[in-house]
């Protein structure tokens, strides 16, 4: 069982209909792809010819804020508000397909840049999974 998988079990109050699984899925998904990104980042800044990866490095680092951002707000359930939810995961999906697209782009190359995308490409599915699960 993962942290946010534990943490969500343990909350003394009623979450509703709200599906504890995907919640979990998506704050993992979440943090893994923000600590990839982080790294990815890094990793083109200590390549030879940075100056070609500085859109990636930039799409690198606000998918980071992004993906930990929507992991914080959806480990907080008290006064929750699915429409805020909604509008954070939607925005988190939609980073993470731009992220995921322009590391894409250079995982031929740099092998950072392919596992950063694989991050991506999960933490987006999990925020359109749990979107979906919401209603």
């Amino acid at each position: 069982m993962t942290q946010a998988a534990e943490m969500l079990r343990t909350y003394p109050a009623d979450l509703g209909d709200v599906d504890r699984t995907a919640v979990a899925r998506c704050i993992d998904a979440c943090f893994e792809c923000a600590q990839a990104c982080t790294a990815c980042a890094d990793a083109c800044l200590s390549e030879e010819m940075v100056a070609e990866l500085v859109k990636c490095v930039r799409t690198d680092l606000d998918c980071a804020d992004i993906c930990d951002t929507t992991g914080r707000v959806l480990s907080r359930h008290t006064g929750y508000d699915a429409n805020l939810t909604r509008a954070i995961l939607a925005a988190c999906a939609t980073v993470c397909q731009t992220c995921g697209d322009e590391c894409a782009s250079h995982a031929e190359m740099h092998e950072h840049c392919r596992v950063c995308a694989e991050a991506c490409r999960r933490c987006e599915q999990a925020c359109r999974d749990l979107i979906s699960a919401l209603g």
